[in-house]
């Protein structure tokens, strides 16, 4: 399982990295807050800060439930919306990275 938490630990390092505008950071610190999201809950968030598209904000979320494996999906039925929780055992390893990359920048 350590080397799970590794591999999705260096997942996050490098997607943070790769963050231009803050956008990124801004994501993860929302799914640090709020726990538990929707497409429509993180667009509304989001668009107080930035500018993005419904559809690029959709794009992100999945990106990051299913390459850094740290989201899990929830659809109840096909007429709710997928519900996106933040897994309690990669808490900590993106709040250290957030961290690490806040004192570098």
């Amino acid at each position: 399982m350590e080397l799970l938490k590794l591999r999705i630990k260096r997942r996050i390092e490098i997607y943070i990295e790769l963050d231009i505008d803050g956008i990124r950071k801004f994501i993860m610190n929302l799914l640090l807050e709020l726990k538990i999201v929707t497409v429509d809950m993180l667009y509304i968030e989001i668009n107080k800060r930035f500018k993005v598209s419904y559809s690029a904000v959709a794009s992100t979320l999945g990106y990051i439930h299913s390459k850094l494996g740290i989201l899990h999906a929830n659809k109840e039925s096909y007429k709710t919306p997928t519900l996106y929780s933040l897994k309690e055992e990669y808490v900590d390893i993106i709040k250290s990275t957030l961290d690490k990359t806040a004192t570098v920048s």
